[in-house]
Order: C-alpha cells, then sequence, then structure tokens
C-alpha cells in the first residue's frame, strides 16, 4: 500500500510539472489527443532488502592478506592453506627478547644458533674445502661455476686434491715400474747367502713392501725398566675391569647383632618361636583407625615389610641404609635382631614358609639367605646384576628352589643346595619386578619394566600366557586374594587393576580400584585375610582402603611424611595394619 502510496504522489508532482514550466502552451496540450501525448517513465523499485557489503569486503581482504602473511614457526596448527613459498620463507620479525642471538629454543639446533639442511655432502665439502686451499680454486654449489683463481683451474684442467689426472697416474706406475726393476738389478750381483738371510740389509731390501721395511731395526730381546712398570700397571687395570665384570657381586662381611635380653627363654624356646595362644580371634576383618606403634631404627627410608609367616609375632624390614632388622609385635615392640651383609639399600626380602629362614636381595647385585634365629648367612648369589624381587617356591617340598627376577629382564632359578641355576626364564624385554605364584604354584606370574604380564609354567623357560596392552602401564607390585582365583596389580597410572589367575588370565573390567597417586612408586598392594579389603599405599604417605565388592573407598589413613611404599595386613589381629614409608618409620594401625 505505501508502494501504491508513494506511486501516485510521484505522478502528480510529474503532471504539476509540466504546468509551471509551460504555460503558454496550455490550450494547446489541451487540445492534443491522448494518442499523441509522450511516454511517461516510471521510476524502478527493488522489493529485495538491501545488502551491506563490507563484511564481505573485509572477508576477501583477509583471505588475500593470509596468503602474504609470513608463517610463526613455533605454531603447531595452520589454519589455512599456505603455498610452498609461505613454508621455505625465512624467518621474519623482531628477535627473541629472551634469547642472546635472538632465536627462540625451540628453533635452535646448533649451539650457536638455526642451522639449515646443506644440500652438499659432507665428502664433496671437504673435496673442495681442501682443493681451495690447496690451489686457490673451487666449484661454486650454487651454480656449474668455479670461483678463485680461474688460470690455475685452468692449468690443472680442474683436478681437485682427491683425483689425480690420468697422465699423472701413468707417470707414477712408470716411476713405481722403473724403481722395482732396478732393485732387482741390484739383486743379481749379491750374494746368495745374504738374499736368504732375513737379518741382512740385502734381504730388507729386495723383500721391502713398505716404506718403513727397507730399515733395519735391532731385535729387542728385553724390556726396559719404564716398559716392565707400564706392563705390570696394564695387567692390573685388566685385571681389576674384569673382576668388575664378573658373576661376583660387591663382597661385604656378614655381621649380625642380637638386642633383645636373651635368646632362649627359661624353658629353652627360642626367641622366634611363636606364641602357642596365637590364633585368628574373629573371622572378619575391620579397617583400623589409630596409630598403636611405632617403630623407628633404619637411618633410611624402608623399602619393604613383611610379617612372620602364618603368626605375625615379628615383622621383618628391609631398608636403604643396607640394614635388614626384625621387630617384636607382640610383646615389647622393640628391634629384636639386625642382619648386615649388604653394601648398598636392600630392595626385596621373603620369608620360608616356617619362617625359620629368609632371603634378602639388594642393589649391591648379592641374594642372601638367612638365618632368622641366628643372623648367619646360610648362602649367598650372585649373576652380576641387579635382583629385583626374589621369591622361595611356596611348595613345602621345594623350599630349596629361589626365583629372583633381575635387572638384565631374566629370572634366575638356583637350587640352593647344589648352588647352582637350574634355569633361566629370558622373555621380558625390562627389568623384573615381580613373581607371584597361582594355580596350586604350578605356574608363576611376572611383570616387568616392559609394561607387560606373563606366565609360566615353573621350570619351563617359555611363556604360556602373554599379557601386552597399549593402555597398559608398568606393574611394580602383584598380590594374590586370599581365594587364589584373582591378582590384584599396582598399575603406574594411579589405579589397582584385577586379572583372573584362570586358564586366560583375563582382565577383570568391573573391578577397579582408585582414587590414589602411585605414579612413579612401587607401592605394595594388599589384601585383607578375608579377602573383603583390597590396601595400599601412594605417594603421598596415605593407606588406601577399597571395599573388594563395591571398589569403593572405604578409608584413607594418614600413615607417613613423603612415600608409604609398603602395607601389611596382620594374618590374624584381623583389624591391625602394618605401614613403612621412605620416612623411615614403620607404625602399627589397629
Amino acid at each position: 500500500m505505501d508502494l501504491l502510496r508513494n506511486y501516485a504522489e510521484q505522478e502528480d508532482n510529474v503532471l504539476d510539472e509540466p504546468e509551471k514550466q509551460n504555460p503558454q502552451n496550455e490550450n494547446s496540450s489541451a487540445t492534443a489527443s491522448p494518442e499523441s501525448s509522450p511516454p511517461r517513465l516510471l521510476p524502478s523499485k527493488s522489493a529485495a532488502p538491501k545488502v551491506d557489503d563490507t563484511m564481505i569486503a573485509l572477508t576477501v581482504a583477509q583471505a588475500r592478506q593470509t596468503q602474504f602473511r609470513p608463517l610463526d614457526p613455533t605454531q603447531h596448527v595452520v589454519a589455512f592453506n599456505p603455498t610452498y613459498d609461505q613454508l621455505w620463507a625465512p624467518i621474519y620479525g623482531p628477535a627473541h627478547p629472551y634469547a642472546k642471538d635472538g632465536i627462540a629454543q625451540g628453533m635452535r639446533n646448533h649451539k650457536l644458533g638455526f642451522v639449515e639442511d646443506a644440500s652438499i655432502q659432507s665428502f664433496v665439502f671437504d673435496e673442495q674445502y681442501n682443493t681451495f686451499h690447496k690451489y686457490g680454486y673451487a666449484a661454486d654449489p650454487s651454480g656449474n661455476n668455479y670461483i678463485g683463481d680461474l688460470d690455475t683451474l685452468q692449468k690443472n684442467e680442474g683436478m681437485s686434491v682427491y683425483n689425480i689426472p690420468q697422465h699423472e697416474q701413468k707417470k707414477r706406475k712408470l716411476e713405481k715400474k722403473k724403481e722395482t726393476e732396478e732393485n732387482d738389478d741390484v739383486g743379481v750381483d749379491m750374494d746368495s747367502e745374504e738374499v736368504n738371510n732375513p737379518a741382512s740389509d740385502t734381504w730388507l731390501m729386495k723383500n721391502r713392501k713398505s716404506p718403513w721395511s727397507g730399515k733395519k731395526e735391532e731385535m729387542q730381546t728385553e724390556l726396559t725398566e719404564e716398559q716392565k712398570k707400564y706392563a705390570e700397571e696394564y695387567a692390573k687395570k685388566k685385571e681389576e675391569k674384569g673382576n668388575a665384570g664378573n658373576d661376583k657381586g660387591e663382597a661385604v662381611e656378614d655381621k649380625t647383632t642380637f638386642h633383645g635380653k636373651e635368646e632362649r627363654d627359661y624353658q629353652g624356646r627360642s626367641w622366634i618361636a611363636p606364641p602357642k595362644d596365637a590364633k585368628a580371634a574373629n573371622d572378619h576383618c575391620y579397617i583400623p583407625k589409630r596409630l598403636v606403634h611405632t617403630w623407628s631404627g633404619h637411618t633410611k627410608g624402608v623399602s619393604a615389610i613383611r610379617f612372620f609367616p602364618k603368626y605375625g609375632h615379628l615383622i621383618l624390614s628391609a631398608g636403604m641404609d643396607s640394614k635388614v632388622k626384625i621387630w617384636d609385635v607382640f610383646n615389647s615392640g622393640k628391634c629384636m635382631r639386625t642382619y648386615m651383609g649388604h653394601s648398598k639399600a636392600v630392595r626385596d626380602i621373603s620369608f620360608c614358609n616356617d619362617g625359620t629362614k629368609f632371603l634378602t636381595a639388594g642393589y649391591d647385585k648379592n641374594i642372601k639367605y638367612w638365618d632368622t634365629e641366628t643372623g648367619q648367612v646360610i648362602r649367598s648369589f650372585s649373576t652380576g646384576k641387579i635382583p629385583y624381587v626374589v621369591k622361595l617356591n611356596p611348595d613345602d617340598d621345594k623350599q630349596n628352589i629361589l626365583l629372583a627376577g633381575m635387572s638384565d629382564k631374566k629370572i634366575v632359578q638356583w637350587d640352593m643346595n647344589s648352588k647352582e641355576i637350574t634355569q633361566e626364564y629370558d622373555q621380558h624385554l625390562g627389568a623384573v619386578n615381580t613373581i607371584t605364584f597361582v594355580d596350586n604354584n604350578r605356574r608363576f606370574v611376572t611383570s616387568s619394566d616392559d609394561k607387560s604380564l606373563r606366565v609360566w609354567e615353573f621350570g619351563i623357560p617359555v611363556v604360556i600366557k602373554y599379557i601386552s596392552e597399549p593402555h597398559m602401564h608398568s606393574m611394580p607390585s602383584i598380590s594374590l586374594h586370599p581365594n587364589t582365583n584373582w591378582l590384584a596389580a599396582q598399575s603406574l597410572d594411579n589405579q589397582i587393576l584385577i586379572y583372573s589367575t584362570r586358564e586366560r588370565f583375563q582382565l577383570n573390567k568391573k573391578k577397579r580400584f582408585a582414587g590414589h597417586i602411585v605414579a612413579g612408586y612401587a607401592c605394595q598392594v594388599n589384601f585383607s585375610p578375608d579377602g573383603r579389603f583390597v590396601m595400599s599405599g601412594d605417594g603421598e604417605g596415605k593407606c588406601w582402603f577399597w571395599d573388594w565388592k563395591s571398589c569403593k573407598v572405604f578409608r584413607t589413613l594418614k600413615c607417613h611424611e613423603g612415600v608409604c611404599i609398603g602395607s601389611a595386613w596382620h594374618p590374624l589381629e584381623q583389624s591391625k595394619v602394618a605401614t613403612c614409608g621412605w620416612d623411615g618409620l614403620i607404625k602399627y594401625w589397629d
């Protein structure tokens, strides 16, 4: 309607304007016929909305600008498709404010800055470099011409230091041939005895093969004093080097100290004898709440703790101060004996089935088998590599068989009676961290720094099951569930994974325990004796307890300053737990 109204107003204006301009022709226009009137031109009108083309122009200008702007070499993503010239253009822009030569650290590939790869080979460069310094000319790498002394170039026919012209080669051959002929002519006139005598100058001239062979040297019969001294020192060094790489660890004198009042009581019972009334009070286990006792005696961190088998009246601890200590749990709560037989930190400890003997593995490359009561070393073993884990076969009739996971990727099996290596399991690609017996001790599972699990038949060095997934991390601690159907593996991605011990050794995806921070630490994982709770230390000094069925965090205890590396549940007293940490303390919780 508005358009029609505007159109009517414009038409009236057009009709009025000729009347004002031509008042004289009023009569003539009135008498004119309607067919002879001039055609009227209507102004055009567009119904389309008005479009602002400013943004289009800006977009086009920006697209053109990106085609010519330089790329930032530090950025990882380019939002447009750059041209070849842009990719290979030199670096523009101001110097880096914090770098001496103005080049950012990421662009530096040489101690003096950024060096672009040359398209010339090192041999060709050396050839031209030496040619220029000798003759004064060299080939220009950017073209087919030469630079330098062109007169000498023409004289030498473009010869470099590494290629000899053909006429020069012929000349040298002729000279050599002439020289040999002269020697042969001389040899005809020589005495036959001198020719056949290797000690004579004539024989040397006749059989000359090198520039030095023509010189007669005195036959050296005896070494001088200086040469003798040097030979002795060299032999001594070689012997020391050979001893360093042989199959022996560092030799240390074995010592032990008893700290109790007396080694036998009035009835003649040994101090390691378990109390007769020790038995499990209850089938159910409970989570501890408070600190009961603290054992302190190690001067450095404690790397592992083990309760005395079945009874738990003593607790054994391995220290980074190279000492192993055994502590009383039930009575005095004091250190009973210290075992000193390693020169470096002790990595792992393991009791035999009855607790009368135990194994220690140290960073001094030694494995020692101790008598718990007397502190005497029964056997000592070494392969020249660091043992990371030691285990005895759990079968009562195979307590003389020792397995050790070594830093050289092997699991070594010793017969402790004969002190001989009876088997080597060599399949891992990294240091072996754990050995866990499963399936009535017929098989064992090992974990390694190669982020894999391998299952072996005992005594057969062939892997029967190999578990390695892209998402797997290294597993420095593995524990067997009391019902022997499951393995709990401490994974270094801050979670505890559960594997079945049945034929297929499958990962149980429904059970996963997380919340603690263990990345970088070999924190020990453990079960309560009734299997209802999972327990683990962490890198922040806490001890975590999870419910086995629901996989939920049940409780956390702040146990140590620093790392809580080990934790063990008491085998008889169901609510008591021992923890150890890198602060050198062992704590007992109830």
